[in-house]
């Protein structure tokens, strides 16, 4: 009960006024009487059009929102440049078919790269480089362990090979 007291006493001692907002001297009181535009919720839905919007420079898409000119915002600051900016000039119809058939030519040519590399990539049997890789593996392990039996036992690299093809039945007994 004292470390009750105690505490308490200490966070009376520690507290402050200084966050606490001052007493309000005047109640906030709304003045203005807001009006909506539409009476019924009837009206709002005749006002809403269900057809999207479309751009006005092309009607063929959508409008875009947050669609701001900017030319005609800072038309009269002299540092705006609004004319030969590489993302407005002109192109003519027989250089943007140019443009268009030698970006069509650069996607076909990669297109084909990288489905030659997924298809190589999906092989395991044949002449593949995963297939070199296992095999280069595979002969540098067996030569490694050929040539520790041949250090152990002593029987060469050639006579192991024999010994496993009579094992294996390849070559016939010797009587």
């Amino acid at each position: 009960m004292q470390r009750l007291t105690l505490l308490l006493t200490a966070l009376a001692a520690t507290s402050s006024t200084a966050f606490v907002a001052p007493a309000a001297t005047k109640p906030f009181t709304i003045t203005q009487k807001t009006t909506s535009l539409y009476e019924t919720a009837a009206e709002k839905a005749d006002e809403i059009s269900d057809e999207p919007e479309m751009n006005p420079d092309n009607p063929n898409l959508p409008a875009l929102k947050g669609d701001y000119d900017w030319d005609a915002e800072y038309a009269a600051d002299s540092d705006w440049i609004t004319e030969n900016v590489p993302g407005k000039i002109v192109v003519g119809d027989v250089e943007l078919a140019a443009q268009v058939t030698a970006l069509s030519k650069i996607e076909e040519k990669y297109r084909k790269v990288r489905q030659d590399e997924e298809y190589t990539e999906a092989r395991i049997i044949g002449w593949v480089p995963k297939a070199e890789i296992y095999n280069s593996r595979f002969a540098m392990f067996f030569l490694a362990v050929g040539l520790l039996t041949e250090y152990w036992t002593g029987i060469t690299i050639p006579g192991q090979i024999e010994e496993m093809a009579r094992v294996g039945g390849f070559i016939g007994p010797d009587f």
